[in-house]
């Protein structure tokens, strides 16, 4: 059987930065309201016009695809993960195929919102190790700016979202012991209500969009049970970071690098406590992008590996947790 490793990584945010100071300009918030709640100082929301959910993922792919060397031509299969795709259907792993100008070849979209990303990886690893790929895109992108209530009402959850996307080459070696060792999977979905957007819905008889057309709904917003979701991230983080470790004969004092999803420094933080690592062993870079959902961890990894953080033979170890509620990891040897 094959093994499957990152071979490139990319990454692409917005131009238009919006810091704490813009946000308490059009609702009841400050600067150190939101930093001592969340870590963020500033985040990039999506330009109309120029930036799109898939090309945004697309100028991630490109920019992965040129750290590995590659042509877009050599890829044999697509694997996009967001939330917030160009439209309700179809999804946006077959623009970025015609994008990226590439005949015919498979593309899966990934609907696992932050852990979305971990999914996609899980999945290209086992196509890989199958033989049934040889490269494999995995993307995850997201605007999420123009979908939150941007008002005092809405600020506990617009102010923590940010749009961008990450990518990441993934393709066969036949090096033992190298690349992704394994990938954890989990889902709760009696938590699915916690962390939910409600509308648009085809739960009910209705025609979709006539309820909404009608008048105010603010189930068209995000919403979050902030505190049941930071209990439940604090202690599945921890688990399923130390089942990747666990399956494969590793300590925490054995991670050279912890890439969690960018959910909330503070879970960050709490999590490098519980593991005792150093802090040259934790990439965060919620500071200044605010939680991108499935664009979250290939973007601190692309941040991390373009500065020089992330060197072949480093065990390096990615964990998410998010809607649905469902968690994941991956360990890798690099």
């Amino acid at each position: 059987m094959y093994q499957a490793q990152i071979t490139g990584t990319g990454h692409y945010v917005p131009d238009h930065v919006v810091t704490n100071y813009d946000l308490s300009k059009v609702m009841d918030t400050s600067h150190d309201w939101i930093v001592e709640r969340t870590g963020i100082h500033e985040r990039r929301w999506f330009e109309a016009g120029k930036d799109t959910v898939s090309n945004m993922g697309t100028k991630a792919a490109l920019n992965a695809l040129e750290n590995a060397g590659l042509e877009a031509g050599e890829v044999d299969f697509i694997i996009f993960a967001t939330l917030s795709p160009d439209y309700y259907f179809p999804g946006s792993g077959v623009l970025v195929q015609d994008q990226l100008g590439i005949d015919n070849v498979g593309a899966l979209d990934v609907r696992n919102q932050c852990s979305g990303f971990l999914y996609g990886l899980s999945v290209a690893d086992q196509f890989i190790r199958t033989g049934m790929y040889r490269t494999i895109l995995v993307i995850g992108s997201e605007i999420q700016s123009n979908i939150m209530n941007k008002s005092s009402e809405g600020r506990s959850m617009a102010v923590i979202f940010g749009d961008g996307a990450g990518a990441v080459v993934v393709q066969r070696i036949e090096e033992e012991g190298r690349g992704i060792l394994s990938t954890h999977l989990h889902s709760e979905g009696k938590h699915a209500d916690k962390l939910i957007v409600k509308e648009p819905s085809t739960r009910h008889k209705g025609q979709i969009l006539e309820r909404l057309i009608k008048g105010r709904n603010n189930d068209i917003y995000p919403y979050m049970d902030g505190k049941y979701v930071f209990k439940h991230a604090i202690k599945r983080f921890v688990e399923v970071i130390c089942e990747a470790l666990d399956a494969n004969g590793f300590e925490p004092s054995d991670i050279d690098m912890l890439i969690p999803h960018q959910a909330n420094l503070r879970i960050a933080q709490f999590v490098q406590k519980k593991l005792n690592l150093p802090d040259n062993s934790i990439w965060n870079n919620i500071q200044r992008y605010g939680n991108t959902t499935a664009g979250s961890i290939p973007i601190a990894l692309s941040e991390a590996h373009h500065a020089g953080k992330i060197n072949q033979g480093d065990l390096v170890c990615l964990a998410a947790f998010g809607s649905g509620f469902t968690w994941a990891s991956a360990l890798i040897r690099w």
